[in-house]
């Protein structure tokens, strides 16, 4: 095999995500005058379907050195099998919709109670994350998205025509287990609020792509005990929830 070709299979995977992941990123930017802390009036269904490309504009860029090595084990029909195998990854994200509406719909509910209500949540919200960015469960799935060698071995076993969806699943698992937390922060910064979006999926990308991956959970980890105390004295940290700050990117 000529190194063009190797270069070429190795492009099929990621170049999809981050195509997917840009369109996504311009939905967003397109709707943005429609989304704010507000997210639940159109009904479950709609949460869910902007949650859906949220997650996919926010993580599939994360996921693509994955999706990279899985295309090279994709021998023929490579177009339709990587498709499967992304569509399994977004499910898995577009399923973890249904709790986020509800944890959505707890927000609208606090932010128009009293603000001391919304700041104690928010504190709950933020110690929640920070404790379990430093934690091991937490090690462990970010140590499966940063090195999938183990996972493309179990890969190869699966059989049959849906194989590649249950790959994507079951990928998609082990990103949800590392990244569940950090979703847990729109409640305080807004659920649609796409500043949060953007520096999130900075993030995420950060923790699974760069050399001090585990570096950054952790400090991410103590970034947010630290915001779990802050947020008394400045409510405006969590908009989300105290109905302070800006719950959402501004229309031009």
């Amino acid at each position: 095999m000529t190194r063009t070709a190797v270069t070429v299979r190795r492009a099929v995977g990621p170049t999809g995500l981050v195509l997917c992941a840009a369109a996504a990123w311009v939905w967003l930017l397109l709707r943005r005058g429609d989304m704010g802390t507000r997210s639940t009036t159109g009904g479950l269904l709609a949460f869910v379907g902007v949650w859906t490309v949220m997650m996919a504009a926010m993580m599939l860029p994360a996921t693509a050195p994955v999706a990279a090595l899985y295309a090279r084990t994709v021998i023929v029909h490579r177009t339709p099998r990587m498709a499967a195998f992304t569509l399994g990854y977004v499910l898995v994200w577009a399923a973890a919709g249904l709790p986020a509406y509800d944890l959505a719909v707890g927000a609208d509910r606090v932010v128009t109670a009293h603000v001391t209500t919304g700041t104690a949540v928010a504190a709950a919200v933020f110690a929640v994350n920070g404790l379990y960015q430093l934690g091991n469960l937490k090690d462990r799935c970010l140590a499966k998205c940063r090195s999938p060698i183990g996972l493309m071995l179990r890969y190869a076993s699966y059989r049959g025509p849906s194989r590649h969806l249950r790959a994507g699943v079951h990928h998609g698992a082990y990103c949800l287990g590392c990244c569940w937390s950090l979703m847990l922060l729109f409640a305080a910064f807004g659920v649609m609020n796409l500043w949060a979006m953007a520096g999130l999926a900075a993030v995420v990308a950060a923790e699974k792509r760069l050399p001090g991956g585990f570096l950054v959970a952790r400090v991410v980890g103590v970034v947010s005990l630290a915001l779990a105390v802050a947020v008394f004295w400045a409510p405006a940290l969590a908009p989300g929830l105290t109905g302070g700050g800006m719950g959402g990117m501004p229309a031009s």
